[in-house]
């Protein structure tokens, strides 16, 4: 491919920004459940209470993640406000981070090409762009794992040394996000690059035991934090036990516990998981993923032992995820950056023997699945303006196919962007706006006026984090009828519960006014029950928001 390719120089910078304004909708969409809201209102929970050391969510002390996504959410929100948009920008800010972190390592072990085609396809893969919009641990870590790795290869390269420091602060970050085994992400590719070039000696160079010296004291405030919430108070009760520590559950069960399934939090792990989630996770670049590592395999094994840095790393991690007993699609996103750099160099060598044309045709059924995937769905569900939805997914297919390509990498590129901009124009503007209809506490907590804003708000018989996370201060979890009976007697108050608890009230006695019933559906378990717009109303049911008068009120 000539070096001066007018779409990777001239429109790469249209391209990419086209990609990232692809991902930014989703930052005013409401926060979804059940995650996304929860690590929303355990950030809610610091700035109201002005404690950044004790995490609390779920009702109680909470022990799972580590502390710096709260962290950055907190501070946005003290900047911001307590809102959807600030909980979601920070991690959006990383990920843009990801992609210059994931530029400069392709651009350094490869060439400026490979590093523009590598960030255009990372910027909207699939779950990566899903992770901008239901935002848990994944923007942020990526950002740090990718970040921590440039600058390990100038620490190889004998930078300057200011590269450790920005390298050990990054991991750092990396470890208070999601846990120690973001170590074995980042060290397992080096591992196996001074295993295979014999350099024995690295395993004893001064430069990564600082490193992982510096690492150790950065993350003294997380150490700090668990250890005055968890250490210090062996009488709280924390996964139905006592004398729990935070430092082992950070240093052990969070993470090797969740592997060997020992730990308090368990799961039921499929090896092949990840295999058949990534096909989906990685669209539209899945099969120039499966392609390059086939490439790899074959062609890339005894050249440039360097690149193992980042083939080890992947190839670790993803053995790690898949052997694991607990696991989620999301934990791929954190491959996604490799992921692209090996897709890129694929494509790069097959574009220099012109080769690319049957991956130009797999680009353009990949767009007239989507298209009928859309046509489908508008079909079943019925969607408000799915017309407009079904024209501009029809209208971008027929475009991209009317274009005078210049070659064969244009065409990959622009037909995947047109499948990336089908897919989340129609979920950021018509999909998850009608979901998020059904997210019933979300809409309950909006009915609350600005002037009860002080009154006490509970929720009994069912609880939702959304309604936690949009009521004007903190709601209380019921978990027994004694409990809400002197809940009752704090009246006036606001009481979310279900249409059965909120029926018993009334007859009782209970001097209640319904304020609100939405009708609820869990928005991330989606069946076809739900979908189905001429079955819907047998799959979803109300909630209410009761506000209860004090008895002495007239």
């Amino acid at each position: 491919m000539n070096l001066r390719d007018p779409l990777l120089h001239r429109y790469f910078p249209w391209l990419l920004l086209a990609g990232i304004l692809l991902n930014i909708p989703g930052l005013w969409l409401d926060i979804i459940e059940p995650d996304g809201a929860l690590y929303a209102t355990i950030a809610k929970h610091m700035v109201l209470h002005n404690d950044w050391v004790n995490l609390y969510g779920d009702g109680h002390d909470w022990l799972d993640k580590p502390h710096f996504p709260f962290w950055m959410a907190a501070i946005s929100y003290k900047v911001f406000g307590i809102t959807g948009f600030a909980y979601k920008l920070p991690a959006f800010l990383f990920w843009l981070l990801s992609l210059r972190y994931t530029y400069l390592i392709a651009r350094d072990l490869y060439n400026e090409d490979i590093a523009k085609i590598a960030v255009l396809i990372y910027t909207v893969a699939l779950h990566s762009t899903l992770a901008n919009f239901d935002v848990r641990a994944e923007p942020y870590l990526t950002a740090c794992i990718v970040g921590a790795a440039w600058h390990m290869l100038r620490v190889h390269a004998k930078a300057h040394w200011s590269h450790i420091i920005w390298a050990a602060l990054f991991a750092a970050c990396a470890i208070m996000t999601k846990g120690i085994f973001v170590l074995i992400t980042l060290g397992a590719g080096w591992v196996i690059y001074w295993i295979i070039t014999r350099q024995f000696r690295e395993f004893i160079n001064y430069r990564w035991w600082l490193m992982l010296a510096l690492c150790f004291a950065f993350i003294l405030p997380e150490l700090y934090s668990l250890y005055v919430q968890f250490d210090l108070h062996p009488e709280k009760v924390v996964f139905g036990k006592t004398n729990v520590s935070g430092l082992r559950f950070f240093f052990w069960d969070s993470q090797f516990g969740r592997f060997f399934n020992t730990g308090p939090i368990r799961g039921k792990g499929d090896v092949t998981f990840f295999l058949h989630t990534t096909l989906w996770a990685f669209l539209p670049w899945s099969v120039g993923l499966v392609g390059g590592i086939v490439y790899l395999l074959r062609f890339e094994k005894n050249r440039d032992a360097i690149r193992w840095v980042i083939y080890g790393s992947a190839l670790v991690t993803f053995l790690l995820f898949s052997l694991s007993k607990f696991q989620l699609p999301h934990y791929l996103v954190i491959e996604f950056p490799y992921f692209s750099i090996i897709t890129a160099h694929f494509f790069y060598e097959l574009a220099k023997r012109s080769k690319l044309q049957h991956l130009v045709t797999v680009q353009t059924v990949l767009l007239v699945v989507t298209l009928i995937f859309i046509s489908a769905l508008v079909y079943i569900t019925r969607l408000e303006n799915g017309i407009i939805a079904g024209v501009i997914a029809l209208a971008i297919v027929v475009g991209v196919n009317l274009v005078n390509y210049g070659n064969a990498m244009q065409q990959i590129l622009f037909k995947g962007y047109a499948m990336a901009a089908m897919l989340y124009i129609f979920l950021f503007q018509f999909f998850y706006p009608f979901l998020l209809q059904y997210q019933s506490g979300m809409h309950a907590a909006r009915v609350i006026p600005e002037k009860n804003r002080h009154l006490p708000v509970a929720a009994y018989g069912s609880f939702s984090y959304s309604l936690e996370f949009y009521s004007p201060g903190e709601v209380k979890l019921i978990k027994s009828g004694e409990h809400l009976d002197d809940f009752i007697d704090t009246a006036p108050c606001y009481l979310y519960t279900t249409a059965a608890v909120a029926d018993s009230l009334i007859r009782s006695g209970v001097d209640a006014e319904v304020q609100a019933s939405p009708q609820h559906f869990h928005v991330t378990r989606l069946k076809m029950g739900f979908l189905d717009q001429k079955k819907r109303s047998a799959a979803v049911e109300p909630r209410y928001l009761l506000y209860i008068r004090d008895e002495g009120t007239l």
